[in-house]
């Protein structure tokens, strides 16, 4: 098999691992949060409140995670984040009560940290250091369908054997499809600091500026804290706009189709164009959306999900690209799970956060993201590319 054919091999089996493990664990709660609440006499919010603590717990647990990346490569880390998501589901499929329950969600944050975009992005930086960029954009296209896939199979699981049923559905999934993708067809590679200092591709080791990886990690909070944001409360958001409930969610069901098509773009047109320059053109759009939207009202509903959409379908490539661009290959696992905690403990601390905000001030609330939008794109003009 030649190099490109096993290349794109990894990318279509990174991609589709990617889409079981975010189908199966960042998507889960939006489908399974009420039986199980119902079950077990919670509320939805409590539900909730335990899946941001899982995330919190991948937010601590990254930089171990892309450390173990940086030293075994990520074929076996990510294999393990398999083993590890089928016991949490198996565990939470048993749970008799809300503390087992958090037990189970515990150990799914550990996989997650272990397992999810950074893990991915690092192990292809391992593989094919500063030219992994369009892999990573690859993956992302195919994982740009995790809750399209996602969610409609965790209601079928759900409708067939119920909630513990769909649980151990997607370890079964786990432990039969994704824990041989991930271990048997990911290649095997050094060590990804050994790999880069023996490849005349690498330039230069001088090492990153603590002034730029806060910056970075500034621009992908932001980034974070919208994009749970909106994903938690779009539909609200577009009413309280002015659109009717049918066309709020026919205005929604726009993201992910405008995701997709902006990594498309990126993987396309944008693909000469430097990562930097791509960061600035994606985090520019979510402002330019509020805009047109908080202007124009619920006319415009459509053309704010479709700008809103693209600026976080590409934002979601930056997240990988640009450390690499901006810092290099060598340590890319630790210097990821460092840069993107913030992002990760936004996201968890977001859909509560701004939901306040959206029943105090309704669409107005928008004005919060746009502005911390524009701060994103300031700080993506201090940064310089090496």
């Amino acid at each position: 098999m030649t190099a490109s054919a096993n290349r794109a091999l990894t990318v279509a089996v990174l991609g589709t691992t990617q889409t079981l493990s975010w189908g199966s664990s960042y998507y889960l709660p939006a489908i399974l949060a009420t039986p199980i609440a119902a079950e077990f006499g919670l509320s939805r919010a409590a539900i909730f409140g335990v899946f941001s603590g899982a995330l919190l717990l991948t937010a601590l647990l990254g930089p171990a995670a892309g450390r173990a990346i940086d030293s075994r490569g990520g074929r076996d880390v990510l294999a393990v984040s398999n083993a590890v998501f089928a016991i949490g589901l198996v565990l939470m499929g048993l749970a008799p009560g809300p503390l087992v329950f958090g037990l189970a969600w515990a150990l799914m944050g550990v996989g997650m940290a272990m397992g999810l975009y950074d893990a991915a992005f690092a192990t292809l930086a391992g593989l094919y250091g500063k030219d992994a960029r369009s892999s990573i954009t690859g993956i992302t296209l195919i994982a740009g369908f995790a809750s399209t896939v996602g969610w409609p199979a965790t209601a079928l699981m759900e409708a067939e054997w119920g909630w513990r049923g769909a649980c151990f559905g997607w370890a079964a999934l786990h432990l039969l499809l994704g824990l041989p993708l991930n271990r048997f067809l990911i290649p095997r590679v050094p060590p990804p600091e050994k790999a880069v200092a023996s490849s005349a591709a690498a330039p230069e080791s001088k090492p990153p500026r603590l002034r730029d990886m806060a910056l970075l990690a500034f621009v992908l909070a932001t980034a974070g804290f919208s994009a749970s944001a909106l994903g938690a409360h779009l539909p609200g958001l577009l009413q309280a706009a002015g659109a009717t409930a049918a066309a709020a969610v026919a205005a929604g069901a726009l993201l992910g189709p405008a995701q997709v098509g902006a990594r498309i773009l990126e993987f396309g047109f944008l693909r000469k164009v430097s990562p930097l320059v791509s960061a600035r053109i994606a985090a520019s759009l979510h402002p330019i959306a509020v805009a047109v939207l908080l202007a124009g009202g619920a006319p415009m509903a459509a053309a704010f999900v479709l700008i809103h959409g693209a600026g976080n379908g590409m934002l979601t490539i930056t997240r990988g690209t640009l450390p690499l661009a901006l810092f290099g290959p060598v340590g890319y696992g630790r210097r990821q799970g460092i840069i993107t905690a913030p992002a990760r403990a936004a996201q968890a601390l977001a859909p509560y956060g701004f939901g306040l905000m959206v029943d105090a001030q309704g669409a107005q609330a928008l004005w919060l993201t746009a502005a911390l939008g524009a701060a994103a794109v300031a700080a993506l003009f201090v940064l310089r590319a090496r």
